[in-house]
């Protein structure tokens, strides 16, 4: 049998270099179309069944060589059950050595979740009872942006947005997305009805999905990091942020969350917006409250490692969590998961995965609804 290996699929990343050997199949990880980044890898195989060893030579030249240490790649046979393959880095390129228990199976740098996966989702929940589909424009490419709304927007009750996937690569928020929506509609998640009662949430499972379509690590398909783009969004280069910014200032915004994925920390975090210029002891005191909440809630969490806390009035108002929290006086917070596992609660067989990105979405919401009566 001869060794077949493409990525022409949404989210697809791989050139092939050599596939004569399934000993030997070196490869290479494209970068964005219109950047320098690159990361992101997500292809499928086709060949005998049994040990293939899969050497990425350009590893040493990623964004964040550093997120190879200790990284085991995803695979799967059906696409949905992604489990974790020995992988190492060494001498600048990542190896990957699987014993294949068939002739076909997909590799990725993290389970997959695409555009059409979003859209489909979205579709879906937006007709169920008490939920809203808020369409809001379309990206560069033509693909929707739109959220969905949990609970009636009425006056008297806060409004919370949450938002992920600016950054294509990493696609756990879409996951974490998918499971704080499934957590809102469950009539038995008694936190859940709790958060309903005092807000609206806003939900956007797919920021970037020009991005996510072409198998960027970073950027939209401008070459724009959206993450970078929140003090002036414009139509041309950045129309997801654009579109969604303009409806928050419609609704206002008491509580903000981008969910995101970190290469190199091995754990789950939260960066708040402490160098804003207006950060004060009110949002000081509920992003500690929060923080402490999800604490208790999950061992999945930790406070101990994370970014630098940017010195009073140094924050880059570029980023999405700063430019919210000042635009509208609110708890924003961006949280990070892990690509490799969470170190607090290690589950080497999995690693941080789809499964754990949706629990940790019902431990957020609890901690949302714990502190929601004290937003404004």
């Amino acid at each position: 049998m001869s060794i077949l290996i493409t990525s022409s699929f949404e989210c697809g990343n791989i050139r092939v270099v050599d596939a004569s050997d399934p000993s030997d199949i070196r490869l290479e990880i494209e970068s964005d179309t219109k950047a320098d980044y690159f990361q992101w890898f997500y292809f499928r195989v086709e060949a005998p069944e049994g040990s293939r060893v899969m050497t990425i030579e350009n590893a040493g030249a990623a964004s964040y060589q550093r997120g190879w240490e200790d990284y085991n790649a995803c695979a799967s046979y059906d696409l949905e059950n992604w489990f974790r393959v020995p992988s190492r880095y060494q001498d600048g390129k990542l190896i990957i050595e699987h014993e294949a228990k068939g002739p076909v199976c997909a590799y990725a740098y993290f389970a997959p979740y695409t555009a059409y996966d979003a859209m489909r989702f979205t579709a879906k929940i937006g007709t169920a009872p008490e939920t809203e589909w808020v369409p809001l424009g379309k990206s560069l490419d033509g693909r929707p942006i739109e959220a969905v709304r949990f609970g009636d927007a009425s006056d008297a009750k806060k409004t919370i947005w949450v938002i992920a996937r600016q950054h294509p690569g990493e696609s756990m928020g879409s996951w974490f997305a998918e499971g704080f929506c499934e957590a809102l509609l469950d009539p038995d998640n008694n936190m859940a009805q709790s958060l309903l009662r005092e807000a609206s949430v806003y939900v956007v499972p797919m920021m970037n999905p020009d991005g996510v379509a072409r198998g960027h690590l970073r950027t939209n398909a401008a070459g724009t990091d959206l993450n970078r783009a929140w003090a002036e969004p414009s139509m041309e280069a950045s129309p997801e942020v654009a579109l969604v910014l303009g409806k928050m200032d419609e609704t206002g915004c008491d509580l903000f969350l981008d969910a995101h994925g970190d290469e190199i920390i091995a754990n789950n975090f939260i960066a708040g917006s402490e160098g804003i210029p207006s950060w004060s002891p009110r949002l000081a005191e509920l992003l500690s409250t929060f923080k402490n909440q999800l604490i208790q809630a999950t061992p999945d969490f930790q406070d101990k490692e994370g970014y630098p806390i940017d010195p009073a009035g140094k924050a880059n108002m570029a980023i999405a969590c700063n430019a919210v929290a000042e635009r509208f006086d609110c708890l924003a917070m961006t949280l990070e998961m892990p690509f490799k596992d969470a170190r607090t609660n290690a589950v080497p067989s999995e690693g941080w995965s789809p499964r754990r990105c949706k629990e940790l979405s019902r431990n957020v919401i609890e901690s949302m609804s714990r502190i929601a009566g004290r937003l404004r």
